[in-house]
């Protein structure tokens, strides 16, 4: 009688014995982390023979285990979705002087709390703090870790068991799940809500002042906008009702720009206007790294500097490097910030970009719009210009190296060009190239 044949638990059960043990898989393997890739490999492998497949070869999907794990996780993409600001792909990137400044100063030792004329402790604070004066016209400044961070820092140290009078329309949700009114309390204050969703005066504000009140606070509805049926008080109005009283009025603009740009306030402006301090992003519409930075009155800057809570959301060296750099060019060529440049460049110089990518890939020079992102001008519409491609490259470009991350619409993946680098538009191509292939 012949040998019976196996049914297909039994093949599964002698496939699963024929696995090699941990110890076998990585014994020719000189690499302290081969255990524990070995240990994953060999995880794998079991649940895909309970489910019926061929793990293949274990001693390659090892190597390529161990290569994934030192490979770094965050990496450069190319965005070529139009929005200029984007939150998911890091917000602003930096201008090249900012990264000479991070290079420069991250390579080695610095000053960063060394007075060197004096030969003894300084600040941090020093190295920004001036250029920011000049910028805004503020009496004094000081940077933190985010804008979130600035707000908590500046309610706490002003406003801690104390309340602060906002309007009902400006209780906002700053991004992933971030809620002004838990920022607030955090900081130790008591909110005091004023006006309607969609209509607030000055005379709210007048009204709710008590013993109790410790500043008022104003949020730049930067990520939204209310139409129709809307008022809201002028920030010279708050600041008045803010000096009857002896209170001092926190304006909280979000975005941070620094130049003319219609439709968002700028610090200057605020100040000019009464504020007395002006909390904003570094990391927005100013171009920069990601910071919270304050300016104003000196005498409440201070108490926000001597706060505790200052020293754990202060700015390490590198972002204060390239915060310094990005300011620097604020000051003497602010095209050169690229969000700046992306923000003012002027639709034919866009259409250029993707009438060459067009050419380099066999795509659609195709007219589109594009958004500043990050919260801020949430209206603003860009004219731009995208080269349009097969959808079905979308995934392929999303997981190549680099990354690149387009706009799927009308069954079309569309790559924006007015967030794409002149330098950039090669490295687009050859990643389409490769995505095909």
């Amino acid at each position: 009688m012949g040998a019976r044949e196996l049914d297909a638990a039994e093949r599964e059960l002698v496939r699963l014995r024929d696995l090699p043990s941990v110890d076998e898989l990585c014994r020719d393997v000189d690499d302290p982390l081969a255990v524990e890739a070995a240990r994953a490999v060999l995880a794998r492998a079991r649940e895909e023979i309970r489910a019926g497949a061929d793990p293949g070869d274990l001693a390659d999907r090892l190597r390529a285990e161990l290569h994934d794990a030192r490979a770094p996780s965050l990496h450069r993409a190319l965005n070529a979705t139009g929005v200029i600001v984007h939150t998911n792909l890091g917000r602003a990137p930096l201008a090249a002087e900012a990264l000479a400044r991070v290079i420069d100063v991250g390579g080695g030792y610095s000053n960063l709390e060394y007075d060197a004329a004096g030969g003894a402790r300084g600040s941090r604070q020093d190295h920004v703090a001036p250029i920011l004066r000049r910028l805004t016209g503020a009496e004094a400044a000081l940077v933190v870790n985010n804008n979130a961070g600035a707000v908590l820092l500046a309610l706490a140290a002003l406003a801690e068991g104390r309340e602060v009078i906002v309007s009902r329309g400006e209780l906002i949700e700053i991004g992933d799940g971030f809620r002004i009114p838990e920022v607030l309390a955090r900081s130790g204050a008591r909110l005091v809500e004023v006006g309607t969703t969609n209509r607030t005066r000055a005379a709210d504000y007048e009204r709710a002042v008590g013993p109790e009140t410790a500043l008022l606070l104003r949020v730049h509805q930067s990520n939204f906008r209310l139409v129709g049926f809307t008022e809201t008080p002028r920030l010279e109005e708050l600041a008045a009702v803010a000096r009857r009283h002896g209170l001092p009025l926190v304006d909280d603009l979000g975005s941070g720009v620094l130049v003319e740009l219609p439709g968002e306030p700028a610090a200057k402006g605020s100040l000019a206007a009464g504020a007395d301090l002006v909390c904003f992003s570094g990391d927005k519409l100013l171009g920069g790294p990601q910071a919270g930075i304050v300016v104003g009155r000196a005498e409440l800057v201070e108490k926000l500097h001597r706060h505790p809570l200052q020293r754990a959301l202060r700015a390490d060296k590198l972002t204060l490097a390239a915060l310094e750099g990005t300011l620097l060019l604020q000051l003497d060529a602010p095209e050169r910030i690229p969000v700046l440049r992306m923000l003012r460049e002027e639709t034919p110089a866009v259409r250029a970009r993707a009438e060459r990518l067009a050419a380099l890939t066999g795509g659609a020079v195709e007219e589109t719009v594009a958004r500043v992102g990050g919260g801020a001008l949430p209206l603003a519409e860009l004219p731009s210009v995208a080269c349009a491609i097969e959808e079905s490259l979308a995934a392929p470009l999303r997981l190549g190296e680099p990354p690149v991350v387009g706009v799927v619409r009308d069954g079309k993946l569309l790559l924006d060009c007015r967030t794409l680098a002149d330098d950039e538009i090669d490295a687009v191509a050859a990643a389409v190239a490769a995505a095909r292939a």
